[in-house]
């Protein structure tokens, strides 16, 4: 809905707007949902046709088949993530759980990824997620803590970024993305039902007697 719809539709919009510049006609925009996720997962059909990517499920780089990029529970039953893909990140990914001194297989051998998943595995399990953070969290392994939402909302460069407003009562994310001569606010809550229909239906022209009669017929809110 989103990301294959909405923002598939948002695009060709704005892509339509730009095109119109130049041949001053408008166009009819077909944005299929199916299209649109499908092309956010163009990038596998390459990695298929390179032989990096297989069928089958959890065998491939990104779908817990390796052990580089995957996610971990820690000692108090918390999560950890990585995303190692990168020589450079592996590496240091190696140096922070101390494995570098042991002899380990090649980073892409398949067949060592099992055996390398429950090693790193264990490996997690000696430190309690806030403490793999402060290992981590400042380092190029691609780390991050698996939040909950109320964590996520109280996490320091969040706050910093002040991704999280309240409104009305209810915490929600800001709006994004942020613009430097024109920036975004959320102007209130949703509406309650019937909160504006007098001064929207004002606003058109209609009386107030009118609005009392749609009223009366309960053709309003």
């Amino acid at each position: 809905d989103f990301g294959g719809g909405g923002m598939l539709l948002a695009m060709g919009v704005l892509a339509a707007l730009v095109e119109r510049i130049g041949s001053g006609k408008g166009q009819v925009i077909d944005a299929a949902m199916l299209e649109g996720a499908t092309q956010l997962g163009a990038f596998l059909w390459g990695l298929r046709k390179s032989g990096v990517w297989k069928n089958e499920r959890g065998m491939n780089i990104l779908d817990t088949g390796s052990h580089f990029y995957n996610t971990y529970e820690c000692k108090d039953g918390k999560f950890i993530s990585i995303g190692s893909i990168e020589p450079q990140f592996y590496a240091e990914l190696l140096e922070l759980t101390g494995l570098t001194k042991e002899e380990l297989p090649k980073q892409m051998d398949r067949t060592q990824w099992p055996a390398m998943k429950q090693k790193l595995a264990g490996v997690f399990k000696t430190r309690t997620r806030d403490e793999w953070t402060k290992i981590m969290g400042m380092s190029d392994v691609c780390f991050a803590p698996v939040l909950d939402m109320q964590e996520a909302e109280a996490h320091p460069h969040n706050k910093a970024r002040k991704m999280f407003v309240e409104v009305g009562g209810i915490v929600q994310p800001a709006p994004a993305p942020r613009f430097s001569r024109t920036p975004s606010k959320i102007q209130g809550p949703p509406a309650q039902s019937g909160e504006h229909t007098d001064a929207t239906l004002a606003a058109f022209g209609f009386s107030k007697d009118e609005i009392g009669k749609l009223r009366q017929a309960q053709a309003i809110a």
